[in-house]
């Protein structure tokens, strides 16, 4: 397994905060470990062979990995990116298999890319994978939990002019920074001024992202997720976690949200999520009937049914 940055260890979960590129790829590889395989995860050229070798996100990547064993890249983005000569080429080369997240990341492919397809989708980290009970209506608290880039401004528009004036005493958490996603200068200067406008913004919060397990607590205590979404979304694992504990969710049709939410809230523009927060920060019965319907879906197949299916890529 290579990727771009350092290895992404399942052990730092537990430590601190990680994207949801960088989970996956930490706990696909842990995963990999308890089923019985050697795993290496290379930042140089690895000339040993291999059953399986996947390359996550980027085909130049194949040039570090062996050149014998069943080829994957695996996608997280929209792949649209794989036209530039620079990711094109390499894969021309490998010609490996084309691994997306699901349909409408699916459909970002270029058609005339090689390689058979499939879709996998992610599976949530512990300790989002155990089972949730239910419980009574929180106090009205929103929170968002994804990278501040995708939509946030424009959530926090609605929240000051719409939402929070509807319901007094409402607050919005955000557990939302550059760090999530590394030490990137260039990524903690783009999501300043939106940062900036939150601290500006009467009723929220502006906290630091934490480690899943101390995530859940909070998840536990809120009363719904609210996510513009973004039309680079692949697959999104804080929705995903979000409905794992039970939390009802308000999401617009951006990107692959809508995937994440089968019988949720898919508000169609703003006066619709504007007026489904409401509803869920402020009437306890709307809010029962999505905290259960969450509950009923359960957090889905595990990581060892992810591994499971690229094991079946390598037969």
């Amino acid at each position: 397994m290579a990727d771009e940055h350092a290895p992404h260890l399942a052990a730092r979960l537990a430590e601190r905060p990680l994207g949801g590129v960088e989970t996956a790829f930490a706990l696909l590889a842990e995963a990999f470990t308890q089923r019985g395989h050697v795993v290496r995860q290379t930042q140089g050229g690895e000339t040993a062979p291999a059953d399986l070798v996947i390359a996550n996100r980027v085909p130049r990547l194949f040039a570090r990995l062996p050149k014998r064993g069943r080829r994957v890249l695996w996608l997280h983005n929209p792949a649209g990116y794989l036209r530039k000569p620079r990711h094109a080429w390499p894969l021309l080369l490998a010609r490996p298999w084309l691994v997306t997240l699901g349909p409408s990341h699916a459909a970002t492919l270029p058609w005339w890319l090689p390689g058979r397809r499939v879709q996998i989708p992610l599976a949530v980290a512990p300790p989002f994978d155990a089972p949730t009970p239910p419980r009574a209506p929180p106090p009205p608290v929103a929170v968002f939990t994804s990278n501040p880039q995708r939509g946030l401004g424009w959530l926090l528009r609605l929240w000051a002019e719409r939402i929070a004036p509807a319901v007094p005493g409402a607050e919005l958490h955000l557990y939302a920074s550059a760090a999530t996603y590394g030490d990137d200068p260039r990524l903690a200067a783009r999501i300043a001024p939106v940062l900036d406008q939150a601290r500006a913004t009467p009723g929220v919060r502006l906290l630091a992202p934490l480690p899943r397990a101390a995530l859940r607590d909070k998840l536990l205590a809120a009363r719904c997720m609210l996510y513009r979404g973004d039309a680079g979304e692949t697959f999104c694992l804080a929705l995903a976690e979000a409905q794992a504990a039970g939390l009802p969710c308000v999401v617009t049709p951006l990107g692959a949200v809508a995937e994440r939410l089968p019988d949720g809230v898919v508000a169609p523009d703003d006066d619709a999520f504007a007026a489904a927060a409401i509803r869920l920060l402020s009437d306890d019965a709307a809010w029962t009937a999505q905290h259960h319907a969450a509950l009923a879906r359960g957090p889905g197949p595990g990581w060892h049914a992810v591994a499971a299916a690229f094991e079946r890529l390598a037969a």
